[in-house]
């Protein structure tokens, strides 16, 4: 066949895709009408992981499932903004981590707010200033996000979703590495990147700032300046990618979590996320396990973090398998609080694909 044969066949594929997405997209309003009437929130994270598995399921090449899945993510992402006009918080600035992790789970089609710091963006969902929020929780190689583990303790705000980040952490500048006399990055990603960062730049001042994208800023413009971030911030704020990958760890990976108002709907495979606060007396943590043992829930993490309100008093932060709805679950939540001082369910949410 001939290339204006397979040209002209490409062109009535498009006609078709087009006329479908525009179908698509006219049920999707009528979708977001009886969100709206019913006072339901647009965006549903378990119908975004079934739409989603059933496009990988019927995909048979020769694209590739991570192709069909951006596609049908800006897909989704057009229907959002059909719905509703959405805005996302999240820690900026533009290109940080928290950024692009917003990105994969909402895409290119909604409003998008960079705030300062994780308080700021609870804050922002707070005042019904943006309708979700995405802040970090947990890296693979140096643990817990401590900040937004204290976030909850005083707001209201439930975990409606999370993200999983692969994170690549590459050696930006303008200049050559020989040059370079001072790094700029976030502390945790100076954690991530110690080995590296000791055997090939040990005499490099490190210069830690809140974010890595502050961090590409202050590089782009201070001479014998470099910083440690994501590829998008060398594109964003022009600067040279002298090494990449530079992270010790070869399986990084950062989790988020998509904060909100609304309660997430029960799905096939959910995950619940509670905090508590204990009497203080001997084997005072073992009683307050005993119900998740008694269900046979499994517990997937446990952490402790200081209450700040009493000297030697700690709250617990637990993520368990399951939706809090669900019989045994319910259960054993009832049975602990009942046992400790203090409880607050942070929410329950879909267990992504990819954990």
């Amino acid at each position: 066949m001939s290339l204006e044969a397979l040209r002209r066949k490409i062109n009535s594929v498009d006609k078709n895709i087009v006329d479908l997405l525009n179908k698509r997209a006219d049920i999707t309003s009528k979708i977001g009408s009886l969100k709206r009437k019913a006072g339901k929130s647009v965006y549903s994270p378990e119908r975004e992981r079934e739409v989603l598995r059933r496009a990988i399921a019927q995909n048979k090449g020769p694209l590739t499932s991570e192709a069909i899945e951006a596609v049908y993510r800006e897909i989704m992402s057009c229907s959002l903004s059909l719905e509703k006009p959405l805005k996302v918080a999240y820690l900026g600035p533009e290109a940080s981590f928290s950024h692009q992790a917003a990105l994969k789970r909402f895409g290119l089609q909604v409003e998008y707010l960079a705030c300062n710091s994780i308080s700021d963006v609870f804050s922002e969902v707070e005042k019904e200033n943006a309708e979700y929020g995405v802040v970090p929780i947990e890296n693979s190689v140096e643990g817990v996000i401590s900040h937004t583990l204290d976030m909850f303790v005083d707001s209201n705000l439930k975990i409606c979703s999370q993200v999983v980040l692969d994170v690549s952490h590459n050696l930006l500048a303008n200049c050559p590495r020989f040059k370079i006399k001072r790094v700029y990055s976030n502390p945790n990603v100076f954690g991530q990147c110690r080995i590296w960062l000791r055997e090939n730049l040990p005499s490099a001042e490190r210069i830690e700032v809140a974010s890595t994208t502050r961090a590409a800023q202050i590089a782009s413009k201070e001479k014998g300046s470099a910083c440690i971030a994501a590829l998008l911030a060398a594109k964003v704020y022009k600067l040279k990618i002298l090494d990449c990958d530079i992270q010790d760890s070869a399986h990084n990976i950062t989790r988020f979590l998509v904060i909100g108002q609304a309660e997430v709907p029960k799905t096939s495979r959910d995950k619940t996320s509670l905090m508590f606060s204990i009497k203080d007396k001997v084997g005072a943590l073992h009683e307050m396990l005993l119900p998740f043992k008694k269900y046979k829930i499994n517990l997937t993490k446990i952490e402790s973090r200081p209450s700040k309100k009493k000297a030697w008093d700690y709250y617990f932060f637990v993520d368990l398998e399951g939706h809090k709805d669900s019989p045994k679950v319910k259960k054993a939540i009832l049975e602990l609080e009942n046992k400790c001082k203090f409880l607050k369910i942070l929410g329950s949410y879909p267990i992504g694909d990819n954990e």
